[in-house]
Parts: C-alpha cells; structure tokens; sequence
C-alpha cells in the first residue's frame, strides 16, 4: 500500500498550544485534588494541616499537592522546614468552577462549595464571586 505524504504533518506545535488547558484539566480531573482546592479556600496550610483536616495519609497529600503545584493551581512558600500551600488565584478558580457547574447543570453551585470545613475554620469569610 503507497501513502500519500502531504506536507509536514506534526501535530508537536499544535500539542504544545494545548499543554496549558490540559495541564489544568488534569489538574481538577481527581476529586482528591478538589477536595484539597476546596480546603485551601478557608486558607493555606502545610501538608500536615491538610493531612489531618481531610483524613488522607500524608503521601496522598503531598503528591496531589504537586499535581496541582505543577498545573499552576497551587502555589507554595517555604516556612521553616516545611511548606505553605495556597489556591495560585482563588478569584479565576471560583469562575471556572462556577462556570464547569453550569455546564454540568448544576444551577452554577461553584463545584469548590460541596465540602464544608466550618467545624475546622469557621464560617468561610473567603471571598467569591457573583452576589
């Protein structure tokens, strides 16, 4: 069988253009990982705040939080030996998942607001979009 060749048919640069979106997809494609972005509403905390507020083992943690490090929706700042972690832009963050629960049908209910951690925080006085 002859194949037609028909100029360059890399598909490279046309991948590296989607790197981004799909770096952040994959970051909020595991509900662990929203669980932990919802946490980091109320606030950043170390990975062993977030190891006891969610239940996970610390490993789960840490290896989420790099997940959502490397997908720039996270970032972190040394304190003594360990790390601060916090939501990189809370304010887009809240948008898109508002945004992904309407497209989901879910009355725009921002998809970040499913967990409550008053009983650990207090009432969440972080701020949100919309009214």
């Amino acid at each position: 069988m002859t194949m037609i060749v028909r100029g360059d048919h890399s598909h490279t640069g046309i991948q590296e253009n989607h790197a981004p979106a799909a770096a952040l997809f994959h970051g909020l494609a595991d509900p662990t990982r929203l669980m932990i972005l919802a946490h980091l509403r109320t606030g950043e905390h170390k990975v062993k705040d977030l190891t006891e507020h969610l239940g996970l083992a610390q490993s789960t943690v840490s290896a989420h939080l790099s997940c959502l490090r490397d997908c720039g929706l996270v970032t972190s700042r040394p304190l003594g030996r360990s790390s601060m972690y916090s939501l990189a832009n809370a304010q887009l963050l809240e948008v898109l998942l508002g945004d992904a629960g309407t497209y989901l049908g879910r009355n725009a209910a921002p998809l970040l607001d499913t967990h409550d951690f008053s009983e650990v925080h207090g009432p969440n006085t972080t701020h949100r979009t919309g009214s």
